[in-house]
């Protein structure tokens, strides 16, 4: 692997693994989204230093979970307390970005932690949420 290559694929999971420590760490859910948004953050700058097919998948589906989360926070501030985000979801979410991070690092496929992140944040939704309860998606 090209040094170039090497650096930014070695930020990358730096970045994740502190992502990961900083939500698992914070009891805020609005502090957890937060600091969620730097694993998309990390994505999306590794592929405009050294294109990959498979961190710009990551970085769309990070950035998608992330505003699932996002728009369910704005509407538990608006009133909506028909979905609360539960510790569970914040835990699935970590395990998926430490999978993430190792798969990276290891050369293993992408898809298993993504599919756990992104299923996740779907289960913050509306429609993910009704699909847990009926028992037909679970974390």
């Amino acid at each position: 692997m090209p040094p170039r290559e090497e650096f930014f694929k070695k930020e990358l999971i730096e970045e994740l693994r502190r992502v990961e420590a900083l939500i698992r760490r914070e009891p805020s859910i609005e502090k957890k989204i937060y600091y969620f948004s730097g694993a998309y953050g990390a994505t999306s700058r590794t592929y405009r230093y050294v294109f990959s097919k498979e961190v710009l998948i990551a970085d769309i589906l990070l950035q998608s979970t992330y505003n699932m989360l996002k728009e369910r926070l704005q509407l538990l501030r608006s009133g909506d307390r028909n979905v609360s985000p539960d510790g569970i979801i914040f835990d699935k979410i970590c395990d998926g970005l430490k999978d993430l991070a190792n798969n990276i690092e290891s050369g293993n496929s992408i898809i298993g932690p993504l599919e756990t992140i992104v299923t996740a944040g779907f289960v913050a939704t509306g429609p993910g949420n009704f699909m847990r309860e009926k028992g037909d998606v679970t974390l």
